[in-house]
């Protein structure tokens, strides 16, 4: 028995291929919960989408892990608000204390890092 929320509507009984879906829905976290104002959100219907879905997350991912390579660490109060004015949101995701300290690129690359496992472990768990 799992809780997947109250936007889940269960395939037939006999539906093995749909209910070996669904389990691997909840296997990588993936339930129909919701407020109830505009439902769960996106629900690969397929193992192939679902793959194709943590694909394009770790795509994402990977992006992010670029900009953290190449970005050139403010040195100076100047350069520190202008990385701020430029950068703010990939800054916030990294430290809530962005505005305060200076966001290292190491601390941009281990969240990714991090991130990027996750989702590739969710990936085996699927295959």
């Amino acid at each position: 028995m799992a809780n997947m929320g109250l936007d889940f509507e269960s395939p037939k009984k006999d539906d093995v291929k749909k209910w070996e879906h669904i389990k691997s829905l909840f296997s990588v976290g993936i339930t129909f919960h919701s407020c109830g104002c505009s439902g769960p959100g996106y629900i690969p219907s397929s193992k192939e989408k679902l793959m194709e879905y943590f694909e394009d997350i770790k795509k994402r991912y990977l992006e992010n892990m670029n900009f953290w390579r190449s970005r050139i660490e403010p040195t100076t109060k100047q350069e520190k608000e202008r990385d701020l004015n430029k950068n703010w949101h990939k800054l916030s995701s990294i430290s809530p204390n962005y505005k305060k300290e200076i966001v290292t690129n190491q601390e941009g690359l281990d969240y990714w890092h991090v991130k990027i496992k996750q989702v590739e472990e969710k990936l085996n768990l699927i295959k």
